[in-house]
């Protein structure tokens, strides 16, 4: 495989100092358990820095993280306002019947 430049890199990141930040970032991921988006048998930097060249790895803006934010939380609540169905139709069925075999008078 081809040796990792940071020109590579600077071709997808502005500058160098967000490019040591995005790069240093990457790797606390992959040392968390992340899985790697390119193939390379690496280390952790390096993993990151040819994901960053591959484009596969970029910065957000402050702005792009708030939206991503504010669209989890978004997603997070019309997920706990959806009604849970208390019991499955089928339950129910099994509960008419259990209750006609005890009070086969329909009481």
């Amino acid at each position: 495989m081809a040796r990792i430049t940071v020109e590579d890199c600077l071709k997808q990141v502005n500058n160098r100092f967000a490019l040591i930040h995005l790069a240093a970032k990457r790797v606390r991921q992959l040392r968390k358990g992340a899985e790697a988006l390119v193939p390379s048998k690496n280390r952790d930097v390096v993993v990151a820095l040819r994901e960053i060249a591959a484009g596969r790895v970029f910065p957000m803006t402050p702005e792009e993280v708030e939206a991503l934010e504010q669209a989890r939380q978004q997603a997070l609540a019309d997920e706990l306002s959806q009604p849970v169905e208390e019991t499955d139709p089928s339950e129910k069925e099994t509960e008419e019947a259990t209750q006609q075999e005890l009070n086969p008078e329909g009481m």
